[in-house]
């Protein structure tokens, strides 16, 4: 009611049902005022008839109460004031330490995890050397490029070379991507063989996931057939040991290893070689262990022009997916370039190649123009595994050689 005090203009006031109290105002309003202007209100006392005329005691008590209610918010202002205060920094330590647990529980899983495997030195210090070599596989270092994964030549402070297959991160590929490295993992730890590529451990982590190879000097085999001043290097004794190559190891992987594995994309940028051009194979993402008793029906993998025909209709896994890659490469071998051309007037020609169908074609116009034509003993075994890769585009399945029998006939330079 302090309000009105200062307002001795005022003629008229209505302030009924406004639940106010205390004593009215000695101002001409409600000096002329009648009861109505006031009901609906309590404790009020003052100048206008019906109401009780204010005491000494009265103007006291409101004061009191008044100063009590100024004391009273006084107190509770800053008291409220410092319990937010406390609360806020309570709820940010909070945070922060849930922050630093978490931190510090994702750091212990990493450190108590056993990223690294298979590895014949310490696999962290590799780790840390790889990052630094390739630093953080930045793409200078990159020398290739998969569906899964990028590939990388790291140089390490000892002066080893190696090679690192770095699996992609991105979310479109992480389900499939996993799947290939666990596959290749897999194949390449359940085989040991001179002619397939070498694996020295790899890591799979929160952070990164990589497998790391042995470095091969001469790179892949397309590269070889693709450079024309390496080419005049790649003779025919080469050439037919790098066939002889492919041939044990896929005769390995399909004869000895139990139960049998498949590659499903033996190309030409599968099959890297040394220094000497001794061939190994590489890249086993889409490879296939074939489980005895059970179903190996799969989706579409492999490279095209590289990939047997009956995959078109059938998915069904086999032998016989990777010796129909195995003649393109030995063709593309002996010819210099894919062999897509040839192979489309042969099954056009007939339906089942023959000994008679191969000996049209002259050897001279077969093999690879850039390299003088082979001489000697040389030229048998050329004219050898150019007749098993003829053998080995059949269309009937059962016709075709397996690759126990291919690098028998190869290894003996004897017939299938």
């Amino acid at each position: 009611m302090s309000t009105f005090h200062d307002m001795t203009s005022l003629t008229s006031i209505d302030i009924s049902y406004n639940e106010l109290e205390g004593p009215l105002p000695n101002i001409p309003a409600f000096h002329n005022a009648t009861i109505g202007v006031v009901r609906g209100n309590k404790g009020f006392c003052g100048v206008i008839a019906g109401l009780n005329l204010c005491t000494t005691t009265t103007l006291k008590g409101k004061n009191k109460n008044k100063n009590k209610n100024k004391k009273l918010l006084l107190v509770l202002i800053p008291t409220l004031g410092c319990l937010l205060s406390s609360l806020l920094v309570v709820g940010a330590l909070s945070i922060g330490c849930q922050r630093i647990r978490k931190t510090n529980a994702s750091s212990a899983d990493e450190s108590n995890e056993n990223p690294w495997a298979i590895w014949s030195f310490d696999g962290r210090m590799i780790y840390e050397s790889i990052i630094e070599a390739t630093e953080e596989f930045d793409a200078k270092y990159c020398i290739g490029e998969g569906g899964y994964g990028r590939v990388y030549k790291a140089q390490l402070q000892t002066g080893e070379t190696i090679v690192v297959k770095k699996l992609k991160e991105a979310v479109d590929v992480e389900m499939a991507g996993r799947k290939a490295f666990e596959r290749e993992i897999h194949a390449l730890t359940e085989t040991r063989h001179r002619n397939i590529i070498k694996l020295y451990g790899f890591c799979s982590s929160s952070r990164h996931s990589f497998l790391v190879y042995e470095f091969l000097e001469s790179g892949s085999l397309k590269d070889v057939l693709n450079n024309e001043e390496r080419i005049a290097t790649f003779d025919w004794n080469k050439r037919v040991n790098v066939v002889k190559g492919v041939a044990y190891a896929l005769s390995y992987m399909h004869h000895e290893c139990s139960p049998p594995i498949i590659h499903r994309d033996v190309s030409s940028k599968n099959i890297l070689l040394d220094k000497e051009y001794e061939a190994h194979v590489f890249d086993f993402g889409t490879a296939k262990v074939l489980q005895p008793y059970s179903s190996n029906w799969t989706s579409f993998a492999g490279t095209f022009g590289y990939v047997a025909p009956e995959l078109a209709y059938t998915m069904e896994v086999n032998e016989q997916c990777d010796i129909y890659s195995f003649r393109v490469v030995t063709l593309e071998v002996i010819m210099g370039c894919h062999p897509g051309d040839l192979i489309f007037s042969l099954m056009s020609a007939s339906s089942s190649p023959s000994s008679n169908s191969i000996s049209s074609w002259p050897m001279k116009e077969v093999l690879d123009q850039r390299v003088p034509f082979p001489k000697g003993n040389v030229l048998g075994e050329v004219a050898l595994v150019t007749k098993i890769a003829f053998l080995c585009l059949n269309p009937k399945l059962e016709h075709r050689p397996t690759m126990q029998q291919v690098s028998r006939a190869i290894s003996s330079q004897g017939s299938i």
